[in-house]
């Protein structure tokens, strides 16, 4: 089959054949138009036993009866031995054509990697090329809301909201994507600010304050979803929540920064939810305060707060929510064994105890039974104790009232509230 579709052919058997001048044999006919083959001398013909063939630019002959040898024109080269198609024409095999993958690209890095990255940090994987056309992204564990963006062999994650507080996070690069020559580094993330915590704390009512604006708390604008609930610190302001709060109070409170008021509020906050009374605000105190937030779980208790006078005669009063509700004589530690000043936190309660200790003299003592007691500082507590009188110092250290009293206070006194001492 010669180019354009047109055939050379010969009329075997009939009256007359044509040839062209320089064919084998030196003479033919001559037709009143040159023959096709002598206007295109590159198409196939046939001459007397002998069929030619293009084949994959190449024109080649094959021997037939007359003996002739193969002929071959043009780039190409004859086909090989043995291939022939049916119908006696000779084909050719294709190549093997072999397709080459690249490799995958391998980690470069991962960015940031500080101890304590911020909430709304966003992640950077580089890769040494451009990830492979439809491969996997990488995935965190655990699961972390948001999304994957390709920039060249720069992967980035940005999170819906915020990572967790306190949480660790793995980032996973999936076989298909990249290699890996050593682990990817964990990320470790803050913890939610402390204002933020007080901010809760103040909503639930575990502080003396309120907080919101115009002179409204801001829990009715909370997500009722724990996990949804801003670890950031929201716009509002803190405002007291009574009247005639106690400058021995008021003076330990500031907004943002760790404080006893804080730390009470945490303590009691703690035991209410069964967790460790430690007074500070991590991962388990978090998670509780968002839950307790999210369903609206307000402190039980009406806020107090104890104030311990050591100026003769010594007394307690209970200030509660605007107004003192309560006031005795009371006890407090000899020299050398002295009720330290300050304010603290009730730590332990217990109805009744047995304490153990050493007096200023030197002598051991074990005393059973001891009622009413609430620990508030190194083994210092307000407590009931039988004496013949009280107002003065006579105690250990300890806070001591009338046992009577001492049954009225143990009630205003829950873990978690203020004990001031003046000296």
């Amino acid at each position: 089959m010669a180019r354009g579709g047109q055939h050379g052919h010969s009329q075997l058997g009939g009256s007359k054949s044509h040839r062209g001048a320089g064919d084998e044999g030196g003479h033919g006919l001559r037709d009143r138009a040159l023959p096709l083959w002598r206007r295109r001398p590159w198409l196939g013909f046939v001459i007397t036993g002998v069929v030619a063939v293009a084949i994959a630019g190449a024109l080649v002959a094959t021997q037939g009866s007359g003996g002739r040898n193969l002929l071959a024109l043009g780039a190409g080269s004859a086909s090989p031995a043995g291939a022939t198609a049916p119908g006696g024409r000779t084909t050719t095999t294709a190549p093997p054509t072999t397709t080459t993958t690249p490799p995958p690209p391998t980690v470069v890095g991962l960015t940031p990697t500080a101890t304590a990255l911020p909430l709304d940090s966003t992640l950077t994987l580089t890769l040494s090329s451009p990830p492979p056309a439809g491969a996997p992204l990488p995935s965190l564990t655990p699961p972390v809301p948001g999304t994957w963006a390709v920039e060249g062999p720069n992967l980035t994650f940005t999170p819906s909201t915020w990572f967790q507080p306190w949480t660790t996070e793995d980032v996973v690069v999936p076989p298909g994507l990249a290699t890996t020559s050593a682990p990817l580094p964990a990320l470790h993330f803050a913890g939610a600010s402390l204002l933020r915590a007080q901010q809760l704390l103040a909503e639930l009512g575990y502080l003396p304050l309120r907080f919101g604006s115009g002179g409204r708390s801001a829990l009715s604008g909370e997500p009722t979803t724990a996990s949804a609930i801003s670890p950031a610190a929201q716009p509002g302001s803190f405002s007291w929540q009574f009247p005639n709060v106690p400058a021995t109070l008021s003076a330990l409170w500031a907004p943002g920064t760790s404080n006893t008021v804080t730390q009470g509020a945490v303590v009691q906050f703690e035991s209410e939810h069964g967790l460790t009374v430690d007074g500070l605000v991590g991962p388990h105190v978090w998670n509780a305060l968002t839950a307790a937030v999210a369903a609206r779980q307000m402190d039980p208790y009406p806020y107090d707060y104890l104030t311990v006078s050591e100026n003769l005669p010594e007394s307690l009063v209970v200030w509660r929510q605007g107004q003192d509700i309560y006031r005795t004589l009371v006890n407090t530690g000899v020299p050398g064994r002295t009720t330290p000043p300050g304010t603290y936190p009730v730590l332990e309660r217990f109805r009744t105890t047995t304490m153990t200790g050493t007096d200023v003299n030197g002598t051991h003592y074990v005393d059973p039974g001891i009622p009413w007691v609430a620990y508030f500082y190194d083994g210092d507590a307000v407590h009931g104790y039988v004496r013949s009188a009280y107002g003065y110092p006579q105690s250990n250290g300890c806070v001591e009232l009338p046992l009577a009293n001492a049954k009225v206070v143990w009630t205003m006194d829950p873990i978690g509230t203020l004990v001031t001492v003046v000296s």
